[in-house]
């Protein structure tokens, strides 16, 4: 893989725990490229970021494209000790979406939030999408953390109507900078999520979904539709149905009001 001598921190350490950064021009998916390289045993902390994806992949395989230089897609590896419980790697994403919404109000200025599960919104319109892939591997199990950042799309690139960029946000950031930011405040997040901190507050803190009528999207058993009222310690939905209060791990989640 051609890389590009382009690395955010090339005169500075890196902060805790990313160790090795690769930035590339062009990519098919920046996840399944990392991913096969944490097959073939690459560290903990290691990040691929490149400036155009043919390839991009979302939740249930859906595509993802944009135009040459109008987005960033940045995947991240890490392998979370054997310590820590199966259970709580579902916040893995989770924590991505915080770090992306903490990263965009400090170095674009623009206020954010996580829409659970994994994107996040600006006014309303998303702006990054967040794909979280688990690898398993002889050299340890991890998690490949991609997010997929809309920077400088223009109202007629957007894919569909309700998304938007940094640029029609008002924001124009340089990439290494949104970068530097992002990992910054992942990494922050993941040391916090490591040393059993109780994130249920951080996230509500930051979540569109949270209070709102909406509609869960189950692939194998419809839809379901009520108030959105939390989150659990595990990051699962709570929904207050006709039914009582239901917790969601997974599923597509639309906004209804």
């Amino acid at each position: 893989m051609q890389t590009s001598p382009a690395v955010p921190w090339s005169d500075n350490p890196m902060p805790w725990p990313w160790r090795e950064i690769s930035v590339i021009r062009e990519t098919g998916s920046t996840n399944a490229d990392l991913a096969a390289a944490a097959r073939e045993g690459a560290a903990s902390g290691t990040v691929l970021v490149a400036n155009h994806q043919t390839a991009g992949r979302g939740r249930l395989d859906r595509g993802w494209t944009a135009p040459p230089g109008a987005s960033l897609a940045i995947s991240a590896l890490l392998r979370p000790p054997a310590s820590v419980p199966a259970a709580r790697w579902t916040w893995l994403p989770l924590l991505a979406g915080i770090a992306v919404t903490d990263a965009l109000g400090e170095i674009a200025g623009v206020a954010a939030e996580v829409k659970w599960p994994n994107d996040v919104l600006i006014d309303g319109g998303k702006v990054c999408g967040i794909l979280a892939e688990r690898v398993t591997a002889p050299s340890g199990d991890g998690v490949v953390i991609g997010m997929g950042i809309n920077t400088r799309l223009r109202s007629d690139e957007l894919p569909v109507p309700t998304a938007t960029s940094l640029l029609l946000a008002g924001a124009d950031v340089a990439d290494p900078d949104l970068v530097a930011a992002v990992l910054t405040a992942l990494g922050g997040w993941y040391r916090r999520w490591l040393d059993g901190e109780d994130l249920v507050e951080a996230l509500t803190s930051r979540c569109a979904t949270i209070g709102r009528e909406v509609r869960v999207e189950l692939p194998a058993s419809g839809a379901v539709t009520g108030l959105a009222v939390g989150v659990d310690d595990e990051g699962r939905l709570l929904v207050r149905t006709a039914d009582g209060v239901r917790p969601f791990s997974a599923g597509d989640v639309v906004h209804l009001r």
